[in-house]
């Protein structure tokens, strides 16, 4: 069978050269319609959506023999499935949608019953999400707030170029892209202030992240390789971890972040495969000193993936780009996050979440967080329209975008958005 990764494959469904999902993508997510109302996965593929539920019916795809895993509103009994089959399902999800291929082109009834146009689709959390934990794995970021807030001198906790840092988020509070946020409330202590207050957050932000998918698990008690974590990588999203920067620096000595990351994290609604990505393999950044043998890789595992954030302020007909990144700058691996997670011998879930942490680069425009970007307020964000930020303000929305670049096509996520709402 040809590769699904294929460049010159082409798919008898139209599909744009700018678009984020030709056929060498094939993302997976959970869709509902007017018509149909019930959650069930599909694929998209240009401006549709494949409902694989009715093609499991139909017998074109059989992922779990006689069982029904497409007609359920997460993507989770068929990542339990393994490796093999999602190799197996997404190869068989290219054939069919290939030019050349007569079995689902030719049959006009069921394409009408398969295909379902974006527009008319309701997106959801495609994964029920059991744990999510978030990292903090770009130098750049943890220097320019280690320069910020600790050292300008030496920046980097002595810990941080030795062990992947993370901390244990909230799955409850993982929602799907067009959710609104409201601002979070919490305890305030200004340095001014002599004794704390509660209300709003005064300093909210977005946090620029991708997502890691865990599709298959591990027992408590063991470790796990490089490769194994590697094999266990379903796939990834785009990932908005909202801060509420002021909460934050009142509550997270001695033991790190808690109500000013528990509010709310937002995740694209389609997950990009592991393999799809495979082509935008590259190496990341040279790690020094060398990790712990167990942290150690023999192959690439950064991905060059480029990645846009855009504000739009409620005055505003669009949004303005604020920042362009990349996710092969990050320090840390999604794979060496994932073995580190689980080299105390702690079990892994399917349908985890792992947040790669804020995705910074070197350059002013490449910080992925208002905090970074404005300085910790010290230098004003300038809008087109002349309006200013610091930090988010309410009737503001965040777009994530983010895509890796093919010859001639692209392998995109879509968007990751969500729009500020004032305080309960």
């Amino acid at each position: 069978m040809t590769s699904p990764n294929d460049p010159t494959l082409r798919s008898f469904i139209d599909v744009d050269a700018s678009s984020d999902f030709p056929i060498q993508n094939l993302p997976y997510g959970v869709f509902s319609t007017a018509a149909n109302p019930s959650p069930r996965v599909g694929v998209a593929i240009g401006d549709q959506v494949l409902d694989l539920a009715v093609l499991e019916r139909e017998g074109l795809i059989a992922a779990a023999g006689a069982n029904s895993v497409f007609a359920q509103p997460a993507i989770n009994p068929f990542m339990a499935l393994g490796p093999t089959v999602w190799t197996q399902t997404r190869g068989r999800i290219s054939q069919l949608l290939r030019h050349d291929h007569p079995e689902l082109r030719d049959n006009a009834a069921l394409r009408a019953r398969a295909l379902v146009p974006r527009r008319d689709a309701r997106l959801h959390l495609p994964l029920h999400v059991e744990g999510f934990t978030d990292f903090y794995s770009s130098k750049e970021h943890a220097t320019n707030v280690g320069v910020m807030f600790r050292d300008k001198s030496n920046p980097l906790l002595p810990n941080w170029l030795h062990i992947p840092i993370g901390y244990n988020g909230r799955a409850s509070t993982v929602v799907v892209s067009g959710t609104a946020i409201h601002r979070p409330c919490g305890q305030l202590k200004p340095p001014t202030a002599e004794v704390p207050s509660f209300g709003p957050c005064k300093r909210l932000d977005f946090e620029l992240e991708m997502g890691v998918v865990v599709g298959q698990p591990s027992r408590m008690g063991d470790r796990v390789t490089a490769a194994e974590a590697e094999a266990m990588i379903f796939g990834f999203v785009l990932l908005n971890d909202w801060s509420a920067r002021d909460v934050q620096q009142w509550e997270y000595v001695p033991l790190g972040p808690f109500q000013a990351k528990a509010f709310a994290t937002s995740i694209s609604p389609w997950i990009v495969t592991r393999e799809a990505l495979e082509p935008f393999r590259v190496e990341g950044p040279k790690q020094d000193p060398a990790p712990l043998p167990y942290l150690q890789q023999n192959r690439p595992n950064n991905y060059d993936l480029t990645l846009d954030v855009g504000l739009k302020t409620a005055k505003m007909g669009h949004a303005q780009r604020i920042c362009r990144t990349n996710f092969k700058y990050m320090y840390w691996s999604s794979a060496q996050q994932l073995v580190h997670h689980a080299s105390s011998g702690c079990a892994m879930t399917v349908g985890d979440l792992l947040g790669s942490g804020t995705i910074s680069g070197a350059d002013k425009d490449q910080r992925g967080s208002l905090l970074e970007l404005s300085w910790g307020g010290a230098e004003p964000l300038e809008l087109a329209d002349g309006e200013r930020r610091t930090f988010l303000e309410d009737g503001d929305s965040l777009v994530m975008t983010g895509w890796c670049q093919g010859d001639g096509y692209r392998v995109g996520f879509g968007e990751v958005e969500g729009t500020i709402l004032p305080a309960k």
